[in-house]
């Protein structure tokens, strides 16, 4: 297989605020494989290092240090330091490899099925209506990035506002101490529309997860805990029987993840890692479907960001197309 590189640049409209600060531009690199027939497949390599995935550099580096002419050996040796490249390169080449008409013709995720992410603090309360109207029913807002009770306030305000059958997930992206989240899941006990308070507590924080999440009703989900499929086996291993957020993107090889999930009865919300369409639509058709996960039908996906992004461009279901949007680049 010939494999070619080109790394593409993708802003926010407006910065993204989070517990591990502030995030303006979406940058990854699609891959393109072709075989001697000429047939091609295509992937996304989309790091998250403050996410636990290796940083876009390490990235480039990977696809420089590739053989322009590659096997299914050389995807199988990418190390797992670099989740992000094995899930990209190997994706590519199921792509080519094993193409089905039925998964490439799947119809797009509507809003109903997908969770909508909302600003942060008060940004949230003027937000979720134009995506209720556009047929959003679960929301998700992030928390730990301001003063705790001004954040609290604004999510007062919105679960108010909200309709009763709305549901709204809190992400703290392990930013809160120990106080901080009781404190939290206190407001959220008395909330009935909140789904889940996703990871409050550092991955480090492993043990005091497990104690907050038997402490009050309101469930708990582990995110940055369970990055790669390595961190999602040992939690597992663990005792942890909650709701695991997955961002298949950077989790490592899509078929070791796929395998997991069929053998254990994890309770999965499968999430965005603010991927382009590439990456997405690989991750409905190979790892989404029921038959291939324990993704609940009656939970929302992590899927509603495109309103965050300025150019639609990316969300196109033709990666071909995509990839000729792209400058050639000098990664490889």
């Amino acid at each position: 297989m010939r494999a070619e590189f080109r790394e593409y640049r993708r802003a926010f409209r407006r910065p993204l605020m989070t517990a591990h600060g502030v995030w303006s531009e979406r940058r990854g690199i699609l891959v393109k494989l072709t075989d001697a027939a000429g047939r091609t497949g295509y992937g996304e390599i989309a790091p998250l290092p403050w996410f636990g995935s290796e940083t876009l550099e390490a990235a480039i580096a990977l696809c420089q240090s590739l053989p322009e002419f590659l096997d299914l050996a050389d995807i199988r040796a990418i190390a797992p330091t670099l989740p992000a490249g094995q899930f990209g390169l190997e994706s590519a080449w199921d792509s080519l490899m094993q193409h089905d008409p039925r998964k490439s013709d799947l119809p797009d995720w509507e809003p109903p099925h997908l969770s909508a992410l909302l600003p942060a603090g008060e940004g949230a309360i003027s937000a979720w209506k134009p995506l209720w109207d556009r047929g959003h029913r679960t929301f998700k807002q992030k928390i730990g990035v301001g003063e705790l009770a001004a954040e609290q306030a604004a999510f007062a305000e919105l679960v108010g506002q909200l309709p009763p059958r709305a549901r709204l997930r809190l992400d703290a992206n392990g930013g809160l101490d120990w106080d901080t989240a009781c404190r939290w899941l206190e407001q959220c006990a008395v909330h009935p529309q909140v789904e889940f308070l996703e990871q409050p507590l550092a991955p480090s924080q492993f043990d005091a997860m497990l104690k907050l999440a038997e402490r009050f009703p309101t469930s708990l989900a582990l995110d940055e805990s369970v990055a790669t499929l390595a961190q999602l086996r040992t939690c597992w291993q663990r005792g942890w029987r909650g709701v695991v957020v997955i961002k298949a993107a950077i989790a490592g090889f899509p078929s070791q993840l796929r395998a997991f999930c069929q053998q254990h009865p994890v309770d999965i919300v499968w999430s965005s890692a603010l991927e382009t369409a590439v990456a997405r639509r690989y991750i409905q058709a190979h790892l989404v479907q029921p038959e291939n996960s324990g993704n609940r039908p009656d939970r929302a996906l992590g899927y509603g960001v495109a309103h965050w992004f300025c150019d639609p461009a990316f969300e196109q279901d033709s990666a071909a197309a995509l990839w000729q949007t792209l400058t050639a680049s000098a990664i490889a």
